[in-house]
């Protein structure tokens, strides 16, 4: 029986660890059927080691999503690897300085808001668009945020930066849906990646699902994530753009 991402190639970035979701999202999308290429920054050889673990090798492309030169470049570096056509993007990229987290939101320079803001938001953007002339048969986009609807603790300006990210993303379906290219979201619950391990006071943060999520969270756990990406690079979801899925345990739909 075929996976359901057969023959689909699929560009993954932010492949770190192989607690982080995009590893999880990667080595499913082979186990469906998928030929894969990642992305990594700053370290290509960290991500390099982490993809040996995957269930087939797999190219990995030095890419800064803030560089206009890398961004010029990656079309023809992935037609070099994958041939003329691409059928997702997985944007699993976020950062912001360290004064821009930690319980510094008042006092955070307009500098820091604007690394955390172009990393995090606007590349998903900028990463599509280099990528879309190998779209030209459509296909799917998808990044992950972490629900910006709330203040949560210690997480400062990376949520008005998650907010900017799943506005882009709707704006994104608007204009990219006339290529028969759908973008959606996956908004996980907290899990201890490196990226999480960056913010000061994740464990306060983290803690509100001990206690509140309907499902039990597993913080050591990204493959529900995973599995939510590689649904909606799917052709299982053909007509749903725009969108936010929760996989967070349910807790987004709970009140205090």
């Amino acid at each position: 029986m075929s996976g359901i991402l057969e023959g689909k190639r699929i560009l993954i970035t932010g492949v770190l660890m192989e607690s982080s979701i995009a590893f999880h999202a990667a080595k499913l999308a082979q186990e469906q059927g998928a030929e894969i290429i990642l992305t990594a920054w700053p370290r290509p050889s960290l991500t390099e080691r982490i993809a040996k673990k995957l269930p087939k090798p797999v190219t990995v492309l030095e890419l800064d999503v803030s560089n206009d030169e890398h961004l010029a470049r990656l079309e023809s570096q992935v037609r070099e690897h994958l041939g003329d056509r691409l059928d997702g993007v997985v944007h699993s990229i976020g950062f912001a300085p360290q004064d821009a987290l930690g319980g510094n939101f008042l006092n955070t320079p307009f500098e820091s808001v604007a690394t955390a803001m172009h990393v995090s938001a606007f590349s998903l953007k900028s990463l599509t668009m280099a990528l879309l002339p190998l779209m030209s048969e459509g296909g799917s986009v998808v990044g992950l945020t972490f629900d910006a609807q709330f203040a949560w603790p210690q997480y400062d300006w990376m949520g008005p930066a998650k907010a900017a990210l799943e506005a882009t993303n709707r704006y994104m379906a608007r204009d990219l849906g006339k290529h028969d290219i759908r973008c959606n979201l996956i908004s996980a619950g907290p899990i201890g990646s490196m990226a999480a391990k960056s913010i000061p006071g994740f464990a306060e943060l983290a803690s509100v699902w001990d206690s509140r999520s309907p499902l039990e969270w597993k913080l050591e756990d990204p493959e529900p994530a995973g599995k939510g990406i590689v649904a909606l690079l799917s052709d299982w979801f053909p007509k749903t753009t725009g969108e936010i899925i929760h996989v967070d345990g349910g807790l987004h739909a709970i009140g205090a």
